[in-house]
C-alpha cells in the first residue's frame, strides 16, 4: 500500500488510447476538403484508412515502440565473429514494428494511387506523431521514384518494390524480398550541401549504365536500406560529369556490395534511425539519367523529400500542441484549470494557430502534387523551399513553448517532450538547411517567371477578404522588386512568401476566428517575437477549443 504521502492529485491521466487522425480538426478538415475537390468518390475509404492509421497512432503500444527505438538506438556491426566484413546495422524490434506499420500503411505508396500524395502525406503526418525517426527510410523510400522513372527500364524493375506494402528486414537481393527501402548519399566531406563539390568517381564498366564507384559519403541516409540513390563523378577530369546512380546493398547473386559503414552518427535527436559515413571502393552502381546531369535526376527525390520535411515538422509541431492543450485541460493552479487561465489561454491558441497554418500549408502541397497540372507544378517550385524553410524553422521555438506548458513534468523523459524537442531542429537541416533553401526560391524568382506568376495567382485567390493579407502581398510584391542586396534579404523574402501563402489558406478555407487570428498575427503586426502574444481581443477560446482532442 502506497503512504498517504504519495497520493497522487492534479495529474492528467496518459494521453493514450485516441485517434490521431479522427481528433485533429485542421488535418481531417484539410484532407477531406482536398478530396472533395479532385476525388469525392475516396472520401469513406480514405477515411477509413487514415482513422485506422490514426487509431494505431495514438495506442499505448505504438508510444511504447516510439519510446523502446529511442532508448535503444541502432548499432554497427562492421564485422562478424571470424573477422569478415558485413556492415549491418542491428535495430531494436519496435523499430521494425514502427517501419512494419508504416510500409504497411502505404506510407511508400503515393505515385499510383488516386489522390495518392494527398493521402499518403496526411498517413506521414499522422503517423509521425507515434515515432519520427522511422520516417526518414519511409521518406526516402517514397521520393526514389521520381529520380528511377527517368530510366524507366530501372522504374520497371524497382518501382513495384519500393511502393510494396511489405516490409522485409534483412539484406537480400531486392527480387527476393516482397519490398525495399532506400536511403540516400549526396553530401561528402568537403561540399556539404554543395554537391558539386563531389569527389566520388564513377569508372565505366564494359556494360552498358554500369560503373564502379570510388570515394566517400559524408552522410548516408539509412544506411541498412536496400539501395540507395548516390551522386559521383562519371567523367575523367570529375568536372561536369555529376551523375546519379543506383547502389543496391546486396548483388543479384546474393553477394554484398562494397558498402563499408565507417561509423553511425551520433545525433542530437533522430536517435531511433541510423546515419552513416560509408565507403565505396569499386561498389557497383547502375547509372540514373543522363551522365553528367546527376543533379537535375536526383532534383525529383530532393523536392519530394523536402515537403516530408515540411510534413514531418507539421507533425512533431501538432503532437507537442495535443500534449500542451492535454495537461492544461487536467492541470489546476491557483484555483482553476490552467486551460482556463487568460494567459494560459494565450500560450495555447498561439501554439494552435501556428500548428494549423502548417498543417494547411503541408495538405496544400501535397494536394498540388496530385494535381500534377504544369500551373501546380510551378507553384510548387517556390512553395515546396519557401514551406521547408518556414515551418521548419518555427517547430523548435514552438516546441520549447509547448514543453513550457508542462513545466517540469516536460522537462522529464518520461512526458516526451525531451524527443520531440531533441527531434525538432533536424528537418530544417535535412534536405538543403535555412540558407540553401532562401536560395533556391531566389533561383526560382529570378529564372521562373511562371512560378512566381502561379504562386501570385494562388494568393490572389484570397485578395480582398482580409485588409492585412492585401497589405502583405503588397509589401511582399515591393519586396520582390528591389533586386539591391537580394541575397543578402533572402531570409527575409522567403519568410514573407511562407507567411503570405499561410494566410491566404487560412483566409479561404479556416474558421474565421483563426484566419482573423493569423492576419492580425502574423501578417498585421500585432504580435509579438513569443507564442502567447496574441492580442486578448481575439476570439482565444475558440482557438484553444479547435485544439483540443475532439471526435
Amino acid at each position: 500500500m502506497a503512504a498517504t504521502t504519495h497520493t497522487v492529485t492534479n495529474q492528467p491521466p496518459p494521453l493514450v488510447g485516441y485517434d490521431v487522425y479522427g481528433t485533429d480538426r485542421a488535418l481531417r478538415e484539410g484532407v477531406e476538403r482536398h478530396l472533395t475537390a479532385s476525388a469525392p468518390e475516396l472520401l469513406g475509404e480514405v477515411r477509413e484508412e487514415l482513422s485506422e492509421l490514426g487509431r494505431a497512432a495514438g495506442s499505448a503500444q505504438a508510444q511504447r515502440w516510439g519510446a523502446l527505438a529511442n532508448e535503444n538506438p541502432p548499432k554497427l556491426r562492421t564485422h562478424d565473429r571470424y573477422g569478415h566484413r558485413i556492415d549491418e546495422v542491428e535495430f531494436h524490434p519496435a523499430w521494425h514494428r514502427l517501419l512494419g506499420h508504416a510500409v504497411g500503411a502505404g506510407l511508400t505508396d503515393a505515385w499510383g494511387r488516386p489522390a495518392g500524395h494527398l493521402r499518403r502525406a496526411a498517413g506521414f503526418f499522422v503517423w509521425s506523431q507515434a515515432e519520427a525517426g522511422h520516417g526518414c527510410p519511409v521518406s526516402m523510400t517514397h521520393a526514389a521514384v521520381p529520380a528511377l522513372r527517368t530510366d524507366p527500364e530501372l522504374a520497371a524493375e524497382w518501382e513495384p518494390r519500393l511502393t510494396s506494402h511489405v516490409y522485409e528486414e534483412g539484406l537480400r537481393p531486392a527480387a527476393q524480398k516482397g519490398g525495399v527501402l532506400f536511403g540516400m548519399g549526396m553530401t561528402e566531406k568537403q561540399g556539404g550541401s554543395d554537391v558539386r563539390a563531389n569527389t566520388t568517381a564513377a569508372k565505366p564498366l564494359d556494360a552498358a549504365g554500369e560503373y564502379l564507384l570510388t570515394g566517400h559519403k559524408w552522410f548516408c541516409s539509412a544506411p541498412m536500406s536496400d539501395g540507395f540513390l548516390v551522386l559521383a563523378q562519371a567523367s575523367p577530369s570529375g568536372k561536369e560529369g555529376l551523375t546519379c546512380f543506383l547502389v543496391p546493398r546486396v548483388l543479384e547473386d546474393g553477394t554484398h556490395n562494397v558498402f563499408a559503414i565507417q561509423r553511425l552518427k551520433d545525433k542530437l535527436g533522430n536517435r531511433s534511425n541510423a546515419s552513416g559515413e560509408v565507403e565505396f571502393d569499386g561498389t557497383w552502381a547502375r547509372r540514373v539519367g543522363e551522365e553528367g546531369r546527376g543533379v537535375r535526376t536526383i532534383i525529383g527525390m530532393v523536392a519530394a523529400t523536402r515537403l516530408d520535411c515540411v510534413l514531418g515538422s507539421a507533425a512533431q509541431m501538432r503532437q507537442a500542441l495535443t500534449q500542451a492543450v492535454h495537461h492544461t485541460e487536467h492541470r489546476s493552479a491557483f484555483g482553476a484549470r490552467l486551460i482556463e487561465q487568460p494567459l494560459m489561454r494565450n500560450v495555447l491558441a498561439d501554439l494552435a494557430l501556428e500548428s494549423e497554418a502548417a498543417t494547411t500549408l503541408g495538405l496544400r502541397l501535397a494536394a498540388a502534387y496530385d494535381a500534377g497540372t504544369e500551373q501546380e507544378r510551378a507553384f510548387l517550385r517556390i512553395a515546396v523551399p519557401a514551406a521547408k524553410y518556414w515551418v521548419t524553422k518555427r517547430c523548435t521555438p514552438m516546441v520549447a513553448e509547448a514543453l513550457e506548458c508542462l513545466g517540469g513534468n516536460g522537462y522529464v523523459e518520461e512526458s516526451g517532450l525531451p524527443r520531440l524537442l531533441r527531434e525538432s531542429p533536424l528537418n530544417s537541416i535535412w534536405e538543403g538547411s535555412g540558407n540553401v533553401q532562401a536560395l533556391d526560391v531566389l533561383r526560382a524568382l529570378q529564372r521562373e517567371p511562371q512560378a512566381l506568376n502561379a504562386f501570385l495567382q494562388e494568393v490572389g485567390l484570397a485578395r480582398g477578404a482580409d485588409h492585412r493579407l492585401d497589405s502583405a502581398i503588397k509589401g511582399l510584391l515591393t519586396e520582390l522588386a528591389d533586386l539591391e542586396g537580394i541575397e543578402a534579404r533572402a531570409r527575409r523574402v522567403v519568410e514573407r512568401i511562407a507567411l503570405v501563402l499561410q494566410g491566404s489558406l487560412l483566409v479561404r478555407w479556416a474558421p474565421p476566428e483563426v484566419a482573423d487570428a493569423f492576419c492580425a498575427s502574423r501578417l498585421g503586426g500585432d504580435g509579438g517575437a513569443a507564442f502567447g502574444t496574441l492580442p486578448h481581443s481575439l476570439n482565444l477560446g475558440a482557438l484553444v477549443e479547435r485544439a483540443r482532442i475532439a471526435g
